[in-house]
């Protein structure tokens, strides 16, 4: 094994695939010659070829428009967008066609597309390089929405991304690209998609987080050990279509529960998930859901990025609320 970043990682399951698939190629904006904006795909292009690793124009709409294409001719395309800000000229493309492909055509065509993107705020870039917004996605029909929360779950969930069938959108949260390192064995071993894992067992309070913010929620749940309150720690990791077993089995165990999340609260993915906890866990919950979660504004410029973010100590107060309540 070898110690990597996130960013490593997903290079390492891009050029994993490359060998193993012919049919699998790499498009986007500057990811040939120079490697992607955050080096994702550097050297690739050295060791595969400019046919099968391809620098597009920018033009967001015609990258994810040929994916389509090529995927249902036998291709598998792996396109990234610079920033999820970028995205929205190819939501047409994304809605009206990825999406529905195989519905429409009765099966006869599937979409084997992964749109890779670097998404969140925390490296001090303008707001559209650092939104969170993952429920425009889960909310359709006919696409996953895919987010690592480590180096090791980046490799293993990208390559099983690649090797779905269907369109994935893999959401990668570039403010720990670098920040977060631990071993990576090049195995080929990919993880299921649609599934939460659990990074803790508890018996008190489950904490439900994807992304960057899995490290904050982490560090809550040292925090709230020393107080003697044991957390489940829930890594949600597919946030479409959503793994409500693993979430209800936890918190129908622990009788609380607090998400964490930085996209904006009103109708984010976080609301999704209390509302089916209080469909299916009411009889058990011992206070009502709480969510901690970016505010319901434009991502701030760089001086206010950080109070905009949910941090260690608005996850202790939600916490502490939980855990008192009623008391």
């Amino acid at each position: 094994m070898t110690n990597m970043t996130m960013v490593e990682a997903i290079n390492l399951a891009m050029a994993h695939e490359l060998n193993a698939d012919p049919d699998l190629l790499v498009m986007g904006e500057d990811v040939g010659m120079n490697g992607g904006v955050f080096r994702a795909t550097v050297d690739l292009r050295k060791e595969f070829g400019r046919t099968r690793v391809i620098d597009t124009p920018l033009a967001e709409t015609m990258i994810v428009g040929t994916a389509i294409g090529m995927a249902t001719q036998g291709l598998h395309p792996v396109a990234e967008i610079q920033f999820m800000g970028f995205v929205y000229p190819a939501m047409e493309q994304l809605i009206c066609h990825a999406a529905r492909m195989r519905n429409r055509t009765r099966g006869r065509l599937s979409c084997p597309l992964v749109i890779r993107a670097p998404f969140g705020g925390g490296i001090h870039a303008p707001e559209h390089h650092s939104e969170s917004t993952e429920a425009l996605f889960a909310h359709i029909p006919g696409l996953r929405v895919v987010i690592p929360s480590s180096p090791l779950r980046a490799y293993r969930l990208l390559l099983a991304a690649i090797r779905n069938p269907d369109p994935v959108i893999f959401l990668e949260p570039k403010r720990i690209y670098r920040a977060v390192s631990q071993p990576v064995d090049d195995n080929g071993e990919a993880l299921p998609l649609d599934t939460c894992f659990t990074l803790r067992e508890g018996s008190d309070l489950t904490l439900i987080s994807w992304g960057a913010m899995v490290q904050e929620t982490l560090k809550a749940a040292d925090h709230l050990k020393q107080q003697n309150v044991h957390c489940e720690v829930i890594d949600v990791a597919t946030v479409s279509p959503l793994d409500r077993r693993t979430l209800i089995a936890s918190v129908c165990k622990t009788g609380r529960a607090v998400i964490v999340h930085e996209a904006p609260r009103h109708c984010g993915v976080g609301a999704e998930i209390a509302a089916t906890l209080q469909e299916h866990c009411l009889l058990d919950l011992k206070a009502p859901v709480k969510r901690v979660t970016g505010y319901d504004t434009i991502m701030p410029y760089l001086r206010q990025e950080l109070r905009y973010m949910p941090s260690v100590e608005r996850i202790l107060s939600a916490a502490n609320e939980v855990i008192n309540f009623g008391s």
